[in-house]
Parts: C-alpha cells; structure tokens; sequence
C-alpha cells in the first residue's frame, strides 16, 4: 500500500506563502482564530510523518526552538508538529539535527519521497517547503493539495509566491471548508496539465 502525500500551504489571497521584513502581519497573518486552529490541531494529531525541505526545516528549528512537550497547553499545533517524526530531504544539511525525531536524507528529493511514499505505514504532510513540493507534484507524487487561503492581500510585503516557477495543474476540488467565518481551506487532487 503507498501511503498518501498531502502537500499543506498557507496562501493569502494573492499567493503569497510569506512576507517579507517589512510585513507587520504576524503569524497566520493575524487571521487565526478558535476554529481554525482546533482544525489544525486535529489535522497534526494524526499518525503521520513530516516531510520537509531544508529552508523549512531551518525555519521551524528557528521559530519553533522554545517549545517542549510541556509547551502544549499554550501552542498545540506547534508542539504537535515538532514532536512528529520528520524526514528532511536535503543535500546540504547533516545529522544528526537538533529536532526531536528528525531524520536527514539525502539524495534526489523524487527519488526520496517515492521511496517514502511505498514503505511508509502512515501519511505523509508536508507544510511549506515549496521548491521540494513543486518538484513532487511534477513528479506526479502529490495525492492532496492542501492550500488554506487567509483573507489578505500581501501585494506590497509577500514575498515567497507558492506557485511562482511550478508547472502546470488541473485541480480536482476533494474537500473545502470555511474556518472562523474567512480562512478558506480548500483540498485538490493535482494532475498535470498537457
């Protein structure tokens, strides 16, 4: 049985996955609330297994550094992610790595995910890490596009566009969902276009 891959995005309206040091948004650019978060806790309190890219694995061990198992009662949903067994495809990074169950793999990122995808006995998600997602879904190994949509427009401070240099896609819409009344998370199975 191949396990499922979800590739996870936070997107605003404009596509931005981030912004940059002039953007005062602050995390989930400030539009979180109960619903969203209850949502995202449940989605990371499943069996699974991280897949990162390096730039987002250096990220989370940056922004994530303080939290501990003890941290959960205040950031669930960041406690869940660092606490979850982790592989980061990388060719410039070495172990071992200072995040709780990480592992360093090296090689072509394709090749890596294949392999994971067909011994792996639970899902794999991916948050962020959008040069090693575009090349999977390219590669045709991206089962679920998750992309949650934040009801701005970063068009003067965002910076790292989530699709910018991808290929192109047909989408099949699997699931969609409004949370908290403007956070739209919306669950596509990718296929390439042509």
């Amino acid at each position: 049985m191949t396990a499922t891959y979800t590739f996870d995005v936070f997107s605003t309206l404009d596509g931005f996955g981030s912004y940059g040091a002039e953007g005062d948004w602050g995390g989930y650019w400030g539009k979180q609330g109960p619903e969203f978060l209850a949502h995202r806790l449940a989605q990371y309190s499943q069996d699974l297994r991280l897949v990162l890219g390096a730039s987002t694995f250096r990220e989370f061990t940056q922004h994530l550094a303080s939290i501990t198992p003890e941290s959960h009662s205040e950031d669930p949903v960041n406690t869940r992610i660092k606490y979850s067994p982790t592989t980061v495809v990388s060719s410039t990074l070495r172990g071992p790595l200072a995040w709780p169950d990480a592992t360093v793999v090296g090689g072509d990122a394709v090749e890596v995910v294949r392999r994971l995808k067909e011994e792996s006995e639970v899902p794999l998600r991916s948050h962020g890490s959008l040069s090693l997602n575009r090349a999977l879904m390219a590669a045709g190994l991206v089962d679920r596009l998750q992309v949650t949509i934040f009801p701005v427009i970063s068009g003067r401070t965002g910076t790292a566009p989530v699709f910018g240099g991808a290929a192109d896609f047909d989408l099949e819409l699997l699931e969609q969902r409004t949370l908290d009344g403007r956070i739209q998370e919306l669950v596509y199975r990718p296929t390439l276009h042509g």
